[in-house]
This record gives structure tokens, sequence and C-alpha cells, in this order.
């Protein structure tokens, strides 16, 4: 075999161990004929931080990685040790994905591209004159750009550190025009006049149960989107549905992101509709 045919990937983050990314790819790396292995690299059971990022991407390049997708909480702290940014990277100002090519380590976001993709799927006809979003992160990032790409009007970031929610809304007015999105400060209020709500935290987790909004302020006229997929029904979701909400779980952005990755690290465009119905029957 060929080493064209030979991929070797890794997962880095914090309390990974129930990603179904690895299984994604490989399952579908099997199905194109590769020698495809995709290793977990969980901060958490290391005992180690965001610190350790520049011995564990060197480490990845000794052992002849062919790339690496990066989760939270590294998608920012990472940018100052790769060598080049792809456009969409550089403009959301976060990776999850490195390709390590010729010496060169290449960061993605396949982020934003998975999200917009689900939403199309699962939001389609849905208002988009003002969204609420919690969380103005690495994720959150990408989310926002989808989301003002797809035709948002207005876009209220919270985040807990409000600087943060401020520089992400400065970042998305230069790309797409003056005022498109604020720094949200009346969360209530906000929620009463938005269509719809996106929860980019990591709330909602299994490590990290509850909600990013309290259930009060949903009301059923709101559409909810969210991007933790273990568990696939949060809180947030069962309580929203139980409304009457429409609803878009994680699992469409899970799946189209790494259906990008799997591109970028494989150079082979795999079968996204394959790889979604791998990843429904894990989660059956």
């Amino acid at each position: 075999m060929d080493q064209h045919n030979v991929v070797l990937a890794g997962l880095i983050g914090a309390g990974i161990q129930a990603s179904r990314t690895p299984a994604l790819h490989e399952h579908e790396g099997d199905a194109q004929g590769m020698r495809y292995l995709y290793r977990l690299i969980d901060l958490d059971q290391l005992k180690l931080d965001s610190a350790a990022l520049p011995e564990l991407l060197m480490a990845a390049e000794c052992m002849n990685f062919t790339g690496l997708n990066i989760t939270f909480p590294c998608k920012q702290t990472i940018i100052p040790l790769l060598d080049e940014l792809s456009p969409e990277a550089r403009g959301i100002g976060a990776v999850n994905t490195v390709v390590l090519r010729d010496g060169k380590r290449i960061g993605h976001n396949t982020d934003c591209l998975g999200f917009a993709e689900g939403f199309r799927r699962g939001l389609q006809d849905v208002s988009v004159e003002h969204v609420v979003q919690m969380g103005a992160g690495g994720a959150g990032a990408a989310v926002a750009h989808a989301l003002l790409s797809e035709g948002v009007q207005r876009l209220s970031i919270f985040d807990v550190e409000i600087s943060r929610a401020e520089a992400l809304a400065q970042n998305l007015n230069q790309h797409f025009g003056a005022r498109r999105a604020v720094a949200g400060h009346d969360l209530p209020s906000a929620l009463a006049q938005a269509n719809g709500l996106v929860n980019t935290t990591p709330m909602g987790m299994k490590k990290l149960p509850g909600m990013p909004v309290p259930a009060e302020l949903l009301r059923k006229e709101l559409w909810v989107a969210e991007i933790v997929y273990f568990p696939l029904e949060t809180e947030l979701l069962r309580n929203a549905r139980a409304l009457g909400c429409r609803t878009l779980d994680g699992g469409n952005m899970a799946v189209f992101q790494a259906v990008k990755a799997f591109e970028l690290f494989s150079g082979v465009v795999p079968d996204a509709q394959r790889m979604l119905a791998h990843f429904q029957s894990m989660n059956g």
C-alpha cells in the first residue's frame, strides 16, 4: 500500500473520550480502501492543558501524523504555532483542522462550513432577522461567521467574558458590515425579540450538564440550534422541543466538519451521506 493511502490523524482537546470523530474518519477510510488511523489526544487524560500544544504538535510531526483536528479549549491558542492559515481560518480567528505537510503546519476551519451545511439542511426557511448566540470562543467564532453568511441580519453574542463577545462582534462587523453583530448585555430582552437561539458553549455536554440560558426564557416561536452532540439531545433541546420549537442538534455540524477535514487530510472527497448515516447509526 503506498504512503498516499495511509492517513494518521488525531484530535487534540480536553475531555474528548466520547468523541465520534475517530469512528467517523476510520469508517469512511475503510470504505475508501485506505489505511486510516485516528487517535485521541485527550488533555484531561494526559493531565495537560493547552500550554502543552507546542510539544504535542512537535510530537505529531516527529511521528509523521498527516494532520490533527483541534477542539475545545485549543482552537485559538494553536494559531501562533502554525505556519499558514486558510482564508477561512484567518477570517474567523479559530482553527479546528491542521494539515501537516512538507514540514509545514497549515490551519483550516471546517466548523464554519460544517455548521452552515447543517443549518441549511435542518432549519431552511426559518426567520433570521435577529439571532442570539451563546458563546464567543473558537467554535462560536466559526458559527457566527456561518450564521451571518447564511443571512442572519443581526446577531447578539453573549459570553461570560464580555470582552470576548465584543472582540468577536468587531471582527464580524469588519467582514459583514457595520452593526450586523453586537455583544449582548441583556439576555431576557434579546431573547424576547429574537427569531432564533444558538448555543456554541460546551454547556450541555455530558461532562458539563445544564443549560446556557434559563428555561423560562424559551418560547415556542424561537428556533434553537445546538453544537453539542454528546448527548445528541441536550437539556436545552429537550426543553425547546417540549415547547414546540424547531430545533437543530449538533450532529450535523459534527459530521460535516469531519467530511471536510477528511478531504483535507486524505486528498479524497468522502461520501457525506455515508458519514451522516454512520453517525446516525452510532447515535441510534
